[in-house]
């Protein structure tokens, strides 16, 4: 019982609000209902999908929201991210932080990225989230994902 109640108090809960990809490198990412993630590879039809680190994009909803209210005006895919989920804040988790949606398994492991060039959003509103709130998975189980889906996140012992 000790077992399940600490499997329990590990686990957080939110929802896919947007799934987004770009065909090709350099363009803005647009909404898609569906997605299949392949196991060590991303996104199906995503340009960053590879055998690397960095296969899927995930930013918080709720830090979106936050960043919209000071007047940023962005889109889910705005910032380049995969996956736009609420009631997670992926900033907050340790990498090697287990995501499971559907049938899908990824594996959290990098906490945002350098911004080596500011994009129009920091030219705009003068800071960009993705590089502090944006986190990096890889694709450890295939799947297919819906705007919509429940994502649960399991923390590794620490």
């Amino acid at each position: 019982m000790t077992a399940v109640r600490k499997e329990e108090e590990t686990k957080e809960m939110g929802k896919i609000i947007g799934i987004c990809i770009s065909e090709k490198r350099g363009t803005a990412k647009h909404e898609v209902e569906t997605a299949k993630l392949v196991e060590d590879w991303g996104i199906e039809g995503d340009a960053h999908a590879g055998h690397w680190h960095r296969q899927v994009s995930l930013l918080s909803y709720d830090k979106v929201k936050e960043f919209n209210e000071r007047g940023a005006k962005v889109v889910d895919g705005a910032f380049g991210e995969n996956l736009v989920v609420e009631d997670l804040d992926f900033r907050s988790f340790p990498v090697g932080t287990i995501l499971e949606c559907e049938d899908v398994v990824l594996k959290m492991t990098q906490i945002g990225k350098e911004c080596h060039t500011h994009c129009q959003i920091y030219q705009r509103m003068g800071e960009c989230i993705m590089p502090v709130q944006g986190v990096f998975a890889e694709v450890l189980v295939s799947g297919t994902i819906h705007a919509g889906s429940v994502m649960t996140a399991r923390f590794p012992d620490v």
